[in-house]
């Protein structure tokens, strides 16, 4: 079975394949063992995030789990995921429309046992080594960024790096920015901060239940289940390095950018590799 539909998995890899950086062979007697096919390092890499497990589980007759390393590096350092997850939010914006007036941020914190780069003891999970990871969504609740760091750190600690992920966006910003935040950055220091970057809040009092869909943080909390629940890679870290990390994470939104981009798309506009269904993307 595989690890996405097809309907999903090649236009992913269509965009994923322009991105790749041309391949320099300089072995002096052009005898080496070929390369892999970047298409079945692709997929592998993709059942990795979407079903957990080490490479050498996802490893076969075709292609190691050394070489799936190696090619992961290749693609990092080349900026492919970083580049991948910056052309679908601007598909997104340029035939939808990204709603940057609304944002949400919130922290969600996961185990890492193997320990690494951005990982801290979780004060919730008796000091055991974990990772926070704090997202920004926009209005539609699609992530448009996310920070990492140890899950020591607090949740008010990570809002303006988090906010500052619009850079991204360059000069395209309104002028009106609204941020919807919990109970857990009602704090002078997170109000001034806002302040300070120019954007209006929405922050829930501490010792006040306000059911969530009064509020616009469902949608945040709605991205960190998708990927807890939808990526089994990012349900327990088990990678050491920050940049390794940062790409797994880059590549599960591209794939929740692009599930819904697909899925607006389809009612308005018609392509050649159009399905027949809308609910395959669901």
């Amino acid at each position: 079975m595989p690890a996405l539909p097809s309907s999903l998995i090649e236009p992913l890899w269509d965009q994923f394949e322009a991105l790749i950086p041309p391949v320099q062979d300089n072995h002096p007697l052009g005898c080496h063992r070929p390369r892999v096919p970047a298409r079945i390092v692709f997929e592998k890499l993709v059942a990795r995030l979407v079903l957990g497990g080490s490479y050498t589980k996802h490893a076969d007759h075709r292609v190691s789990a050394t070489t799936l390393r190696a090619r992961r590096d290749e693609w990092i350092t080349g900026g492919v995921f970083t580049a991948l997850e910056q052309h679908v939010l601007e598909a997104f914006d340029w035939l939808i429309g990204l709603d940057l007036e609304h944002l949400s941020v919130d922290g969600c914190c996961v185990k890492a046992p193997c320990g690494g780069d951005n990982t801290g003891p979780n004060p919730t999970d008796r000091g055991k080594s974990g990772q926070k990871r704090s997202v920004l969504t926009e209005g539609h609740g699609l992530p448009v960024g996310v920070v990492i760091a140890g899950a020591n750190r607090h949740d008010s600690r990570l809002l303006e790096s988090s906010l500052e992920c619009l850079s991204r966006f360059g000069f395209h910003l309104p002028e009106r920015i609204r941020v919807d935040l919990d109970a857990g950055y009602d704090s002078k220091k997170t109000r001034d901060t806002l302040d300070r970057l120019g954007c209006e809040h929405r922050i829930s009092p501490k010792g006040e239940f306000i059911k969530i869909n009064h509020t616009r943080r469902w949608k945040v909390e709605r991205v960190n289940s998708w990927h807890t629940r939808g990526f089994g890679l990012l349900q327990v870290v088990l990678d050491r390095s920050a940049p390794v990390q940062q790409a797994w994470i880059q590549l599960a939104n591209t794939i929740i950018v692009l599930k819904r981009l697909l899925k607006e798309t389809w009612p308005r506009f018609r392509w050649d590799s159009r399905p027949v269904k809308q609910y395959q993307w669901r």
